[in-house]
């Protein structure tokens, strides 16, 4: 069947083919913003449609679940009777793949692998389009399983078999007809950049970097910083170093902007963070950690893209070095050899402390970091969620690398090593709370458990530990299997433990002191 668009051109001469009956006095605005694809599904039967999802990405997604109460945020899932798309994106990537069987189902695959691979930002707009009619969803167990196998890599398609009932024939049947029709494509018709603008005016950044027994990498990202083609107005250094180990001469250099350097008393990186941002104005806010290098113009394309794209957030890109002694050259190398898909925009997939950039109004308006997550991971992927949850369109930046030192030595997670030792020789952790860790070690992190348990429902959580220890059976090698399988009832204690800790944290509330 031949899907037919109509058309319509923009004030500044961008082609936009839509569906349905939307409010066209508003194409011109959105152009003009971070989406690419529009749509006002969620009045009309689609939000949260195709929960089974869940079965390949658990909890890893930040889009699983559509967002409450927002005028407009990130979604993919788009209904192909009312949405709108760059004619340009739709060209590239090739529009409803044919393949499934219902049109429902064709235009969710478009707006998954449009976020999830090529790089194209999906909207939901409200009252963007007229119609509020409810559709019925219907997507057959054969379009299911084709979904996961162009998609994703056979596994998933299997495990999904396990969850929804390999003992029903229709789901055998199904996942037999997709497996000998269809496998994993290749996502090689890519969303390109957009041309990154001048910056317009003259935004203020700040730029702050928690830090702890590094001050010597330290003082090496203050000189990249006073080095850059634009430079932030004000650089926060919030320095955890114990007493006994710091000099604190280390910062009475002169730089081309304000040095705030406050002596942390409290624990962990997140009130350190915290810290940071009472002390933080103006513009735009940049995250970065103590242990890693930035070119000349890392600020410079960090505002570039957010103007460009008329957005509130991006997630730089995060190089890992081979060695901490390496350079800005090998830098410049590691960016020279990145792959097609690590230079394309679209919407993050993640969010990184060591580089990412926010305008400070949402800064403000999240207060700051969780620091329920102290002493543990997870704060960052928790920012950024968060973030988006509030209606931000958080991009991923190719233009802004970072090179990650990752030195054997220093950091804030001197404080969480701790979490490895059991008995009476541990340390007491944050997360603890009133109750401290004696013999089991709650696996995985209770802070990460934790954020699992504040961002998604307790049905994901459920399809978490499915994921959790199927990956702990099978992933290793064959001869341990059986090892392995022996150990799964200490595996459950220590998860149920992680459990435990994370309900408390909930219970605590989100704190941010």
């Amino acid at each position: 069947m031949k899907f037919e668009l109509n058309e319509f051109i923009t004030a500044s001469g961008e082609s936009i083919l839509y569906c349905g009956e939307p409010d066209l006095e508003r194409f011109d605005q959105l152009a003009a913003g971070p989406g690419d694809i529009w749509h006002s599904s969620f009045e009309q039967g689609y939000k949260n449609a195709f929960p089974e999802l869940v079965y390949q990405t658990a909890v890893m997604f930040w889009y699983l679940n559509d967002f409450d109460d927002l005028e407009q945020c990130v979604s993919w899932r788009i209904n192909p009777n009312q949405f709108a798309v760059r004619k340009s994106v739709w060209e590239i990537t090739r529009g409803f793949d044919a393949d499934y069987e219902n049109i429902q189902m064709q235009a969710l695959d478009f707006g998954f692998r449009t976020i999830r691979y090529l790089g194209a930002v999906p909207l939901y707009v409200k009252q963007l389009f007229r119609s509020t009619t409810e559709e019925n969803i219907t997507i057959s167990p054969k379009d299911r399983y084709t979904f996961f196998l162009k998609n994703f890599r056979k596994r998933h398609a299997v495990f999904m078999l396990f969850r929804v009932g390999f003992w029903k024939v229709k789901e055998w049947t199904a996942y037999l007809y997709a497996s000998n029709h269809f496998s994993l494509r290749q996502h090689t018709a890519l969303v390109a950049p957009r041309e990154l603008q001048q910056i317009v005016g003259n935004p203020s950044v700040n730029y702050i970097i928690p830090t702890m027994l590094r001050q010597e990498f330290t003082v090496q990202l203050l000189e990249d910083l006073s080095n850059q083609t634009y430079k932030p107005f004000r650089v926060i250094v919030v320095d955890a170093t114990p007493i006994t180990e710091r000099d604190e001469s280390f910062y009475k250099k002169s730089y081309p902007f304000e040095l705030i350097v406050i002596w942390q008393q409290s624990k962990g990186s997140c009130r350190a963070r915290n810290e940071a941002i009472d002390c933080c104005k103006g513009d735009y806010v940049i995250f970065g950690d103590d242990d890693i290098r930035i070119a000349e113009d890392f600020i410079e394309n960090h505002i570039r893209l957010l103007q460009t794209y008329n957005a509130e957030a991006c997630n730089g890109l995060d190089v890992r070095a081979m060695h901490h002694q390496q350079t800005l050259d090998d830098l410049k190398q590691a960016i020279a050899m990145l792959k097609p898909q690590q230079k394309i925009v679209g919407t993050a997939q993640m969010f990184s402390n060591a580089n990412s950039c926010v305008k400070y109004s949402l800064v403000k308006a999240l207060i700051g970091n969780d620091v329920n997550f102290d002493g543990g991971y997870g704060e960052d992927s928790d920012f950024g969620m968060s973030l988006t949850k509030i209606g931000a369109t958080v991009l991923n930046n190719p233009f802004s690398a970072n090179l990650h030192l990752k030195p054997p030595a220093g950091g804030y997670r001197f404080w969480g090593t701790q979490a490895k030792v059991t008995g009476k020789k541990r340390k007491k952790q944050p997360w603890e709370l009133d109750t401290p860790v004696k013999w089991i070690k709650p696996v995985p992190s209770p802070t990460v458990m934790y954020g699992i348990l504040k961002q998604f429902t307790p049905q994901q959580l459920i399809e978490y530990k499915y994921k959790h220890f199927s990956y702990y059976l099978f992933d290793g090698s064959k001869s341990g299997f059986l090892y392995r399988l022996i150990r799964i009832p200490y595996k459950n204690l220590q998860f149920r433990k992680s459990v435990f800790y994370a309900k408390k944290l909930i219970k605590s509330g989100t704190r941010y002191k």
